[in-house]
Order: structure tokens, then C-alpha cells, then sequence
């Protein structure tokens, strides 16, 4: 098509209430040129609340698609992932859970057996792995970090139910000046940080030389 015809065809469609983005994926002329030519037809303000409208349906269909396509995607790595793995054996949680604590545990107090973390799947892990050591579940300790505007007595009774652990269990939670809803990112903090502790000497000994095996596996070999 000439650019004299496109112009005449632009117009007609300007006429009809099409917008640059509409005129130009039809036939295929810049918006610069368009600009020229159709300078002089605005569109109305309820056309372009209109088109507008259709803008936000079009693109919240395009991310539902998009969402769609991703958990269809994310539901097939899932079923792959599920069957890789399997049910865990004794000894694949008590190894996941010297892995576990080599990241996370604490490692710098004597006779002390402890674990921080914000997400209560981690925390109910390190309460069974303790479980696989022979460590009683009325022994252990829990000590709860919180922020300012949070309700404490509802936190605890959150990680206490999560935790399957009594209240009788919980120290004087530690209460920060700040706010959580001041941080970057406040979900990740959702109910706080929960320090789960099992004082033992024996117990702290084992885990701590388990850990030193691992490395040993891992470590290079020195040379002669």
C-alpha cells in the first residue's frame, strides 16, 4: 500500500475511533508518522477512557495467561521433583539435617544444640531431626524474636502450635524497637524469628564432630 492510501486509510480508521497503537499494528507505519498525519483528531475523552479499559482487561488476561502457563510449567517440575525425591528415610532426614544445621545451626556455644530462622517448616524439621538424635521434645527451649508492632501473645501461641511445643517451653520473648512493617521486605518476617535450643553436651559433641566428618569429605586433601 502507498503511503498516500495508508494515510487516507489512517484517517478513516482515526475517524472510526482508533487509537495510534491500533492504526499502526494494521498498517504499519511509525507513531511519529502518525502523529503527523492525525494531529489534528483527538480522540474524545470517553473514547479514550474506553480504550484505556480495554488496555487493562488486555493486559490483565495477558498475565493470567502468563500465570497459567507458569503453574502449568511450575506443576510439572513439581510432579518431576516429587518423584526424584520420595519419601525420606530415617537416614536421609538425619543427613539433611546435618546439612541443615552446618548452614545454620549454631556452632560457637559449648554444649549448646540451637537453630534461628524465620520459616516454621525449617524450625518443625529441626524439632524432628532432634527427635531422630533421642532428644526429648520437654527439653527443649524456645526463645522468640519479635518487632514492636507485632501482638505477642498471638505470635506464641503461633509458634506454639506450629511447633508442637507447650508454652511452658517459650522464654521471655526479645521484643525490637523497630517496626516490622518498616522492613524491605516485612513477609519474610511474617511471625517473627524463632530460636529453637537444646542444651546438652553429648548431643552438642556428636552434631559438631558429625559436621567435622562431613567436611573431612569435602575438604582438600593436603599435599606432600
Amino acid at each position: 500500500m502507498a503511503l498516500r492510501q495508508k494515510k487516507e486509510e489512517a484517517i478513516k480508521m482515526r475517524k472510526t475511533g482508533a487509537s495510534y497503537s491500533q492504526i499502526k499494528d494494521t498498517l504499519h507505519v511509525s507513531k511519529s508518522t502518525l502523529s503527523l498525519w492525525l494531529r489534528d483528531m483527538p480522540l474524545s475523552e470517553k473514547r479514550i477512557n474506553e480504550l484505556r479499559g480495554r488496555s487493562t482487561r488486555r493486559i490483565e488476561r495477558y498475565r493470567e495467561t502468563r500465570r497459567k502457563t507458569r503453574e502449568a510449567r511450575l506443576d510439572g517440575v513439581r510432579a518431576r521433583v516429587a518423584k526424584d525425591i520420595g519419601r525420606l528415610s530415617k537416614r536421609d532426614t538425619f543427613i539433611a539435617g546435618l546439612f541443615l544445621y552446618w548452614g545454620e545451626g549454631g556452632k560457637t556455644k559449648t554444649a549448646s544444640t540451637t537453630l534461628s530462622n524465620t520459616d516454621p517448616a525449617v524450625l518443625l524439621f529441626f524439632v524432628r531431626w532432634l527427635q531422630l538424635l533421642d532428644v526429648p521434645k520437654d527439653r527443649l527451649r524456645v526463645h522468640v524474636h519479635l518487632y514492636a508492632d507485632m501482638d505477642v501473645n498471638k505470635e506464641l501461641r503461633y509458634w506454639s502450635r506450629t511447633l508442637e511445643l507447650p508454652l511452658s517451653a517459650f522464654r521471655k520473648p526479645y521484643i525490637k524497637q523497630s517496626n516490622r512493617s518498616e522492613l524491605t521486605y516485612p513477609q519474610r518476617f511474617s511471625h517473627g524469628t524463632c530460636n529453637l535450643v537444646f542444651e546438652n553436651r553429648d548431643i552438642s559433641e556428636y552434631v559438631l564432630s558429625a559436621l567435622d566428618h562431613i567436611r573431612s569429605l569435602f575438604a582438600e586433601r593436603e599435599t606432600i
